[in-house]
């Protein structure tokens, strides 16, 4: 038997360590786990509650098409129900739109570092991929616009961008899309949208009437605290996503995430509050890092991207033999720093405590 050759070159997704494992390896009792961006509040008490009355209908098949789902978020969003395509997480909603568009022949643009899966599945489906490094950990959106050529189907941008939390402002994105030619899809990824504060954020929803070939892509994995419930969407023009709808498997999204997931999009209260928080989250750990001289990228989601000067994996050990689980730079392509999802504020006082006395060991105050 003979897979595809794209796929020998490439590695599985690799997890981090549980808590589990965590504190039986290195005898903790106590370990938080701050390295995939999970909400530190959970959901809304009201997610806990759909749940419970979806739970007796679990020998039924989901609503293949989330009609509940797709009207409250058309509803939220201000569009129409057929522009939306909902995925088992926006990853999925990733790999649909790589099916659809990218073959072997083709290529696709994105910055480089950033969330890896458009390159992964680009890979797989045998196109070409063009890569832009960051310039400050920031889009070039004009590198990116000259690696455009008529082979091009889509291009990513990250936004904000994981891993360096930075953003793409408005003003250099609708010039980026009026310069993109037409027959290309311009995907905004925005899987963090909710904790944005950024005044000068594009709000790319409103431009779809304007770019038929713009799609914005949200979840609510970070946010809305259901990752481990996989759903998320993209909403763009309805004619594509009337064409790419085949690509996606049908039953897509349980029916227990879609009643999560309308419950969560109910209470904008929580979300509200978990910005806020989340917020000042980072305003402890810019502190924190202009006192203690440390690099670091200004966020616009909830993580900070933190240059050490050493090896990231030497200070990913360091804080996990501490019962602190979060991700080195080394596979972020920031070999020298650490991302930190913003934890609570209990939890952040505890990796500064840690931080300060590894920066004291390492002599570097």
């Amino acid at each position: 038997m003979k897979i595809k050759n794209q796929l020998q070159g490439l590695t599985p997704y690799q997890p981090g360590k549980s808590l589990e494992e965590v504190k039986r390896q290195y005898g903790l009792t106590n370990v938080i786990k701050l390295a995939s961006n999970e909400n530190p509040y959970g959901s809304s008490p009201a997610v806990k509650e759909a749940i419970a009355k979806e739970l007796d209908r679990l020998a039924l098949y989901p609503d293949g098409y989330a009609h509940l789902l797709r009207e409250k978020v058309a509803s939220h969003l201000g569009v129409s129900e057929t522009q939306l395509l909902f995925g088992n997480g926006s990853d999925e909603v990733v790999q649909i739109i790589c099916r659809a568009f990218l073959t072997k022949g083709t290529n696709t643009v994105m910055a480089t570092p950033t969330f890896p899966q458009y390159r992964h599945n680009a890979v797989i489906e045998g196109a070409e991929i063009r890569e832009v490094p960051l310039v400050d950990g920031r889009h070039d959106l004009k590198k990116m616009l000259e690696a455009i050529d008529e082979q091009t189907r889509v291009v990513w941008v990250c936004n904000p961008n994981n891993p360096s939390g930075t953003y793409v402002k408005e003003e250099e994105f609708v010039e980026f899309l009026k310069n993109v030619p037409k027959h290309v899809l311009v995907v905004s990824d925005e899987a963090y949208y909710e904790y944005v504060t950024a005044d000068d954020y594009p709000q790319t929803v409103p431009l779809l009437s304007q770019y038929d070939n713009l799609m914005v892509l949200r979840t609510f994995s970070k946010a809305y605290g259901l990752a481990g419930l996989r759903v998320g969407y993209g909403v763009g023009n309805e004619t594509i996503i009337r064409q790419i709808e085949p690509a996606r498997e049908p039953f897509n999204t349980s029916s227990v995430a879609q009643v999560a997931a309308v419950a969560a999009l109910n209470d904008q209260a929580f979300i509200e509050t978990c910005a806020a928080k989340n917020k000042q989250g980072l305003e402890s750990f810019y502190r924190f890092c202009q006192q203690h001289g440390l690099r670091y990228y200004p966020s616009e989601a909830n993580f900070i991207l933190i240059d050490f000067g050493i090896e990231g994996n030497a200070v990913f050990q360091y804080l996990l033999e501490r019962g602190i689980i979060v991700r080195s730079g080394n596979a972020l392509g920031f070999p020298t720093a650490v991302r930190i999802t913003i934890g609570t504020e209990e939890q952040n006082e505890h990796v500064f405590s840690a931080i300060l006395q590894l920066l004291k060991e390492k002599q570097f105050v």
